[in-house]
């Protein structure tokens, strides 16, 4: 058991979000352990993330700063999403958060959880399907860690989240959340020691209580929206910060 009251926050994109929400990210951290007593950063946290061997990204890098000292407070964990799951060992063991590329399962009070980003679960279409496994092959990833940083963030730039085309295609969006819920509910009819299952990824919040006190919980995004997650023994809620 890592806490009693987890927080849960997705999909801020920071790097590609704006200033203000930026602003408000780092304040929404200084809040958290007010709020609860665990944090988990369910992926896309930042629009873009590779850590190298000797340098880490500087951009967003006071909330980088804020992640790390808030990991020496409490217990924070964070799944890799499709824009920053390259996070190597620079945050498990190094900044002393909890962190799995894919998936975490863990036990806050008498709730066991199991968080997953999403994607690969759907794909907006079928160029950023193949875009994301071709991203996530080792054999890119060492290619990519032997670019200048430079190079490597220019092309970054190229693939940056784009909330042009969900707000164009509304209907995609909303087949992604269909789809996504439903796997989430399977999963939970499957896995009976499951008592939460928490996603991101398609900036879409959802709570549905597939079983008595057993939840799909997404969050929503911080981008633009500022939502995040409360989990405790007794409820599952959504909240928007500020």
């Amino acid at each position: 058991m890592i806490g009693h009251r987890l927080i849960v926050v997705a999909d801020a994109h920071l790097g590609a979000a704006s200033a203000s929400d930026e602003e408000a990210f780092l304040a929404f951290l200084d809040a958290v352990p007010s709020l609860g007593d665990s944090l988990l950063l369910g992926g896309d946290i930042y629009d873009f993330w590779f850590t190298y061997k000797r340098l880490i990204p500087r951009h967003c890098i006071r909330v980088t700063a804020r992640i790390v000292e808030l990991a020496r407070r409490l217990p924070v964990l964070m799944i890799g999403g499709n824009h920053d799951r390259w996070g190597d060992t620079f945050w498990d063991p190094e900044a002393g958060v909890r962190f799995d590329r894919r998936e975490l399962r863990f036990r806050i009070g008498r709730r066991d959880l199991l968080a997953v980003h999403g994607d690969g679960l759907h794909e907006e279409g079928r160029t950023s399907g193949i875009l994301n496994r071709i991203l996530d092959r080792p054999a890119v990833i060492a290619g990519f860690d032997l670019l200048p940083a430079s190079i490597g963030f220019r092309i970054a730039r190229g693939l940056s989240h784009n909330p042009a085309y969900a707000a164009a295609h509304p209907e995609v969006v909303e087949l992604a959340a269909t789809r996504q819920a439903a796997w989430a509910e399977r999963r939970l009819r499957t896995d009976p020691a499951l008592s939460a299952l928490i996603m991101g990824h398609t900036h879409r919040a959802a709570l549905l209580e597939v079983e008595p006190n057993r939840w799909y919980v997404n969050p929503g995004a911080w981008l633009g929206e500022r939502r995040f997650a409360v989990v405790d023994d007794s409820a599952v809620r959504l909240e928007t910060f500020g």
